[in-house]
């Protein structure tokens, strides 16, 4: 029923999907960047469902209560308890090497709002879990959203995140000034 609601969304409002991921990809980390609105979750789930794919995704466990824990629930949402000191990437870790397909969608920047440098856990967990990251994308300005060429880590940080920047130089977030192209780092 959600996933109906959002495709309609995304259709009535002149979307469109560009790329798409290779069928021999059964495992990634998907980036959903720029994450700067609400709006980039009904576009995003609209998107992973036009193509067929099942992905999970991290969300904080404050926002799991009724009546949104049935969203939650029915459009993948993988609840993390950000209080307690727990390794989060190593559990993203197990779950990759457990599944025989899974898809989990990260918002490395972490939040809605500008931030001076993305989280490193999707990094790591692609690394640990030996899995290519596909960059996910909503372009506001050519209302298009879609996925990028996967990106195989090769453990330089700097030399992988440049091919970020170099991929999300041209996507324009919903609101500009919130998305941090020089921010696509990892120190």
């Amino acid at each position: 029923m959600f996933n109906r609601f959002f495709i309609l969304i995304f259709k009535l409002r002149g979307w469109k999907i560009v790329g798409s991921v290779p069928p021999e990809i059964k495992k990634a980390v998907v980036i959903a960047a720029p994450h700067t609105s609400n709006w980039d979750f009904v576009y995003a789930m609209a998107i992973f469902r036009l193509c067929n794919l099942n992905v999970r995704y991290l969300i904080k466990k404050e926002l799991n209560f009724f009546p949104l824990s049935i969203l939650l629930k029915n459009t993948g949402a993988i609840p993390v308890d950000r209080s307690k000191k727990h390794n989060l990437t190593e559990d993203v870790i197990t779950r990759f090497k457990e599944a025989n397909e899974l898809f989990i969608t990260i918002a490395a920047e972490g939040t809605r709002k500008r931030v001076e440098k993305w989280r490193s856990g999707f990094y790591h967990a692609a690394l640990g879990a030996d899995v290519p990251v596909l960059p996910g994308y909503l372009d506001y300005t050519r209302k298009e959203g879609g996925f990028g060429a996967p990106i195989y880590l090769t453990g330089n940080k700097a030399e992988d995140m440049a091919k970020f920047r170099a991929f999300y130089a041209d996507k324009t977030a919903k609101y500009p000034a919130l998305f941090n192209l020089d921010g696509i780092r990892l120190d």
